[in-house]
């Protein structure tokens, strides 16, 4: 089987890191592509099966943790399952392109403990816990109570970002996609 590389957007909730990723997959001379997760949730508002998540119920997120399907997983919270599908891998270094992961922190560390030397782990952070309770509530797609267990797993989540190989503050959009993509493009060449 062919092998890529593996970058790894980690952070928490409201960070940036999905539009940063989004923005380096717009980046024709980058050959990445993205792995899509497997969630246990519902999609959200103009989320599509397939493309953002693979939505599936926990029962079938079990099903196939039983039959060891992903690289990854975890329950993030109760009964709400993440996790990285390895034919998702397999899919994506078959077409000779690396793989981009937009992915919460503890996942983001399991990528880079299996795959040590192919692994770039960026952690995204925001200017502030502030700012990101901001952002998250300036998409307006989650309940308050939502909103609090993610500010404060947030603060748990910070506690890991010295173990990631950098850390990317997004003070400003615009120059986190260009460390970004810097970041990148140094790592696959």
């Amino acid at each position: 089987m062919a092998t890529g590389k593996l970058i790894v957007f980690s952070a928490p909730s409201g960070s940036g890191k999905t539009t940063i990723a989004k923005y380096l997959l717009n980046e024709t001379d980058l050959p990445l592509d993205f792995s899509v997760s497997a969630a246990s949730r519902s999609p959200r508002v103009g989320e599509i099966d397939g493309k953002d998540y693979y939505f599936i119920s926990a029962d079938e997120f079990r099903e196939k943790v039983n039959q060891e399907a992903f690289l990854e997983w975890e329950e993030v919270y109760k009964d709400n399952f993440y996790g990285t599908l390895k034919s998702e891998i397999d899919r994506i270094w078959s077409e000779g392109k690396h793989v981009i992961f937009d992915i919460d922190v503890v996942g983001g560390l399991n990528i880079k403990k299996q795959f040590p030397e192919e692994t770039l782990a960026i952690f995204v952070k925001p200017p502030s816990l502030q700012e990101m309770e901001r952002r998250l509530r300036s998409r307006a797609t989650e309940t308050e109570e939502k909103i609090q267990m993610r500010v404060a797993k947030a603060a748990q989540e910070f506690g890991y970002a010295e173990k990631f190989d950098t850390i990317l503050v997004n003070n400003d959009l615009e120059q986190a996609k260009q460390d970004a993509y810097q970041l990148v493009q140094k790592f696959i060449n």
